[in-house]
């Protein structure tokens, strides 16, 4: 009796890691990347502090 075709070996758990990492990358372009998220975490971080209000009102 053969091996099944579909064994997990070292090399298919590998080629499996690379190519999920090859679609997280993907997604991360397509949302914008890094330097967005950065944006965005600063964005809601501004939103959340109280606005000081202008002195002449």
């Amino acid at each position: 009796m053969s091996e099944s075709p579909f064994k997990l070996n070292r090399t298919r758990i590998f080629i499996l890691a690379m190519g999920a990492l090859v679609v997280l990358i993907g997604i991360s372009m397509m949302m914008g990347g890094l330097g967005s998220y950065q944006e965005l975490r600063e964005a809601a971080n501004a939103a959340r502090e109280p606005v000081a209000e202008p002195a002449g009102q």
